[in-house]
């Protein structure tokens, strides 16, 4: 079975930074697109990046120019990089991997971003 685990939150202090990591237990070209998500208690879960196996990568208008989605292909993992943080980024960073027939989560990992 495919499990992604997010690791990497954590509480930190507005425009700090944080780096979130999602390890998958296949080769990430086993993925046609790997997307972080969040999702705050009582709003929408949001679209905050992805990366196309092809290695295009689309952002959010919220994150673009803070936040940085990669990959390390040897590592099977997908990394998102996120600086100036402030309070509206709280929320639980979901791991999602797509592949033709299904998709896989993660559990997520929670940012609190507060002083």
């Amino acid at each position: 079975q495919v499990q992604l685990v997010e690791l990497g939150g954590g509480l930190v202090q507005p425009w700090g930074s944080l780096r979130l990591s999602c390890a998958a237990s296949v080769r990430l070209f086993s993925f046609i697109v790997m997307v972080w998500y969040r999702q705050d208690p009582g709003k929408q879960r949001e679209l905050v990046a992805r990366i196309t196996i092809g290695g295009s990568t689309n952002y959010a208008a919220s994150s673009k120019g803070r936040f940085t989605i990669s990959r390390d292909t040897a590592k099977n993992t997908v990394y998102l990089q996120m600086n100036s943080l402030k309070p509206e980024d709280t929320a639980v960073y979901l791991c999602n991997a797509l592949r033709n027939w299904d998709d896989v989560w993660g559990r997520g990992t929670q940012v609190t971003v507060s002083s």
